[in-house]
């Protein structure tokens, strides 16, 4: 099986930034295309009038998130032409792990790399795991880089 598109998909913390330098690293023995994905999930309110309804703030963070997350992927396509790299951005608007798999599948990726965030307990049970819902949806294979460690993290102490 020949490799020649990877989808990342990054929200631009720690964790995706390092499952993207893993892809790129992955990418180069295959001349792999990548392709770095970053989804907004729209934001949703209840009101007494509309149960889903957007308001002009809700619709302002939004034109927020697309412009920082527009700045961002800027950034990384001009880190990858500095080192003679090619990638293609994108910016998508909806439910992440569907934008994800969706994305997968009409750009026909063979590979997935993506981050972990290595939540557990309650925040894994709240939050979800996009991860999690992206390896059991799509329709390649997905590989995931766990989370690094986190900071202020218990030291070890020294032994006198």
């Amino acid at each position: 099986m020949a490799i020649k598109r990877i989808l990342v998909p990054v929200d631009f913390s720690d964790d995706s930034m390092r499952a993207l330098a893993y892809a790129r690293d992955f990418a180069k023995p295959f001349g792999a295309q990548l392709s770095v994905l970053y989804v907004i999930e729209p934001i949703y309110y209840a009101t007494p009038a509309d149960m889903y309804a957007t308001s002009a703030n809700v619709a302002m963070l939004i034109d927020e998130q697309q412009r920082v997350g527009s700045q961002q992927l800027k950034r990384i396509a001009a880190d990858f032409a500095k080192k003679g790299q090619r990638v293609r951005t994108l910016l998508k608007l909806g439910s992440p792990a569907h934008v994800i798999t969706d994305t997968a599948t009409a750009g026909k990726a063979d590979l997935i790399i993506m981050g972990t965030h290595g939540r557990t307990g309650l925040a894994h049970i709240v939050m979800g795991s996009v991860a999690e819902k992206v390896v059991r949806t799509a329709g390649c294979p997905v590989l995931t880089v766990r989370a690094g460690k986190k900071r202020g993290a218990a030291r070890r102490t020294k032994k006198r």
